[in-house]
């Protein structure tokens, strides 16, 4: 995956999930971003 067309907030997002987030919160990670996925589709 190229990460060099997103803006520099979700590079470093990514970067953390990769390489520094306890497993403990990456679920919780997934949830947040899953649902502010899911509120940004239902407005377009």
């Amino acid at each position: 995956m190229n990460l060099d067309k997103y803006p520099k907030s979700i590079k470093k997002a990514v970067r953390y999930i990769k390489q520094d987030a306890p497993k403990e919160q990456l679920e919780e990670i997934k949830k947040l971003i899953d649902n502010a996925i899911e509120r940004r589709t239902l407005r377009l």
